[in-house]
């Protein structure tokens, strides 16, 4: 069964706009964990706009699920991932600046320096994962360099979903099966919800996690969090 990592940024975010500890980050997560997610992410940036290290660093202990930590490796990100150890690293090619994760990574051109991180992680023990568009070529790089998995970047397909599903599917399913060709782990993420995640699940049955974080958030407003959290769980069986 494909598992469901709740991506709290969103939480932090409402948190951080008013200062103080409300909403609880952390109470926050182990709720999600307490009403069936199977993993928390997290994505740490530069200048801490929504997820703290102080964050990373008090969740690790407590959590019982998968621990999930994506982000640019620069040398502060690297450092913090190895001292914490999560279960899983995602690399994601987001500039300080940018305002969300809106492209995979190049993994031919960057082969070399994807590479060198990656055998950090890995000698480190921690699973590694690299998001990429869904582009068969770039699976095939993120595998030769050391990846695990590839985390397919699936923000063209919640766009083209509306419009024509059955082919905002097509690529998708080539990258998936491009990955388990060659033996590496399939994950995905960015922009999927209610409305498109189900249809993604039946046509890739064998991935092995998604990650949702804002759609999931925003449900949550209406459903409330356990409710949104279930309804997310049953598009995946």
């Amino acid at each position: 069964m494909t598992k469901l990592s709740v991506n709290i940024n969103k939480v932090a975010t409402l948190r951080n706009a008013r200062g103080g500890n409300v909403p609880d980050v952390v109470k926050v997560a182990l709720d999600c964990e307490r009403f069936g997610a199977d993993g928390i992410t997290v994505h740490p940036r530069p200048d801490e706009r929504h997820i703290r290290k102080s964050d990373v660093n008090n969740l690790r202990p407590l959590l019982k699920t998968e621990f999930n930590i994506e982000g640019y490796p620069s040398p502060e990100f690297i450092d913090l991932v190895l001292k914490v150890k999560p279960h899983q690293v995602t690399l994601v090619p987001d500039s300080p600046t940018q305002l969300t994760s809106n492209a995979g990574w190049d993994t031919k051109s960057h082969f070399s320096f994807l590479s060198e991180v990656l055998d950090k992680f890995n000698n480190a023990g921690i699973r590694t994962s690299v998001f990429v568009d869904a582009d068969p070529e770039m699976v095939e790089y993120a595998a030769k360099a050391g990846a695990d998995r590839v985390e397919l970047y699936t923000g063209p397909y919640a766009v083209a979903y509306s419009k024509d599903k059955a082919a905002a599917i097509a690529p998708f399913v080539g990258a998936g099966k491009a990955a388990r060709s060659l033996g590496i782990g399939l994950n995905a993420g960015h922009d999927l919800s209610l409305e498109n995640l189900n249809y993604f699940y039946q046509n890739i049955p064998w991935m092995d996690e998604v990650s949702i974080g804002h759609a999931l958030i925003c449900d949550a407003l209406y459903l409330g969090l356990e409710h949104a959290i279930e309804e997310y769980k049953n598009c995946l069986r």
